[in-house]
C-alpha cells in the first residue's frame, strides 16, 4: 500500500529543472522524501528532504549542532550570541554533567531576563521561546527537553533578521525574516485574523500550519495587553512570536540584490571557514543589511537551508528558488 505523502519541495523543483541540463531525478515512491540525481555523464547524487549530497559529513554534523558551532564560529572571530548549553536531566548522568535545567536558570538570572530558550539541533523554529520569568523559563526548557537533550540558553539580541543563503563563493539568495503577525482592521478578532492567514496559505499552496494553541502565541498576546479575542485597531500590527522562522508563519521580503558588499564577504568567508559548500547564513542585523555592517551577530548556520516556505510565498521567490537549485545542481555534477 503506496501512502500519499506530499512530495516535499526540494523533490518537486529537481525534477522540474533536471531536465534543463539533461539530469534525471528518480525519487523513492512510498515516501517520496528521498531521491537520486542521474547527471548525463553517469554521476549519481542523493537526496533527503532538503539535504543534498554537496557538503561534506563532519562539516553538516557540525552545523546541526548549534553549540559546537557557536564555538568555533566564536572561536575564529565571528559574533555569535552570548550563551550555554545544557542538558536534560538523563544525559547530564550519563555524562557526569551538574549542568542541569537548575544550572541553567541560575546562568539565566547572570544573563538577566529576558532570555531566549532553544533546542540545540532543533530546527524550523520549533520550542524557541523568548522567557520573562522563572515559571515561563523552566515550562520553555522541558519542552526544549522534550524532544532534544540538549538546549540552549542565550542572551536575546534585536535587529533585523536575515537569511543569505551561499553556494561555492557566491551569496545566490537574500532575505529578511518578518516574525508572525496579524494586522488590525478594527472588525475582526486576533484569532480570526490569524484564521484566515491560515487560508491564505493553503491559497498560494504554502504548506506554513499555524499552531493557535501555541502557549507562546498567548503569553506573546498577554505581553501586550491582548488574547486571541481582542479587536485591534485598523492598520495595527501585532506580534505573535518573537522568532522569525517562515516556517512558523513568518514572512520574506527578498534583499537579494539589496546586500552590502561586506556582508556578502562575511557569509562567503563564514561558509568557507565552516567547511561548507551550500549554507544558509541567518544574521541579526542591528541596522540593515544593505548598509556597510556595524552591530550584527551570527544566529546560525544551516547546511541544508530548507527552501520550502520561501518558495511559498510568491512566484517570485519562487522562480529564486528555482534559479538556484539550478545552480546548485550544476555545482554537484562538476
Amino acid at each position: 500500500m503506496r501512502r500519499n505523502y506530499q512530495t516535499p519541495l526540494l523533490g518537486k523543483v529537481l525534477q522540474k529543472i533536471a531536465p534543463k541540463i539533461g539530469a534525471t531525478v528518480v525519487l523513492e515512491p512510498e515516501w517520496n522524501i528521498v531521491g537520486q540525481i542521474i547527471f548525463k555523464n553517469g554521476r549519481k547524487r542523493y537526496f533527503r528532504y532538503s539535504s543534498l549530497d554537496l557538503n561534506p559529513l563532519g562539516a553538516s554534523d557540525i552545523a546541526k549542532d548549534k553549540d559546537y558551532a557557536n564555538f568555533f564560529m566564536r572561536r575564529m572571530g565571528y559574533p555569535v550570541v552570548p550563551g550555554k548549553a545544557f542538558f536534560s536531566g538523563d544525559w547530564c548522568k550519563a555524562i557526569g554533567s551538574r549542568r542541569d535545567i537548575h544550572a541553567a536558570y541560575h546562568y539565566a538570572k547572570t544573563l538577566g531576563f529576558p532570555v531566549v530558550v532553544k533546542p540545540n539541533s532543533g530546527s524550523q523554529g520549533t520550542n524557541v521561546a523568548f522567557v520573562y520569568n522563572k515559571a515561563e523559563f523552566y515550562r520553555a526548557m522541558r519542552a526544549v527537553f522534550g524532544s532534544d537533550r540538549v538546549a540552549l540558553v542565550q542572551r536575546p539580541v534585536h535587529g533585523t533578521d536575515y537569511r543569505l543563503v551561499v553556494l561555492d563563493g557566491k551569496v545566490i539568495s537574500a532575505y529578511e525574516r518578518i516574525p508572525l503577525h496579524v494586522v488590525g482592521d478594527g472588525k475582526h478578532t486576533i484569532r480570526q485574523l490569524l484564521k484566515e492567514k491560515q487560508r491564505r496559505f493553503v491559497a498560494s499552496s504554502r504548506d506554513t500550519r499555524l499552531k493557535m494553541r501555541d502557549p507562546r502565541i498567548a503569553l506573546k498576546l498577554r505581553r501586550q495587553g491582548l488574547t486571541m479575542r481582542s479587536v485591534s485597531p485598523q492598520g495595527a500590527r501585532m506580534y505573535l512570536l518573537d522568532n522569525a522562522n517562515l516556517s512558523t508563519g513568518g514572512d520574506s521580503v527578498d534583499v537579494t540584490k539589496d546586500v552590502h558588499p561586506a556582508f556578502r564577504r562575511i557569509a562567503v568567508r563564514l561558509t568557507k571557514d565552516m567547511g561548507l559548500r551550500l549554507c544558509g547564513v541567518d544574521l541579526m542585523v542591528r541596522e540593515s543589511i544593505t548598509e556597510k555592517p556595524g552591530e550584527y551577530w551570527v544566529l546560525e548556520v544551516n547546511a541544508a537551508p530548507g527552501l520550502d516556505h520561501y518558495a511559498a510565498t510568491g512566484r517570485a521567490q519562487e522562480k529564486i528558488v528555482e534559479e538556484l537549485y539550478l545552480e546548485v545542481l550544476k555545482s554537484m555534477e562538476r
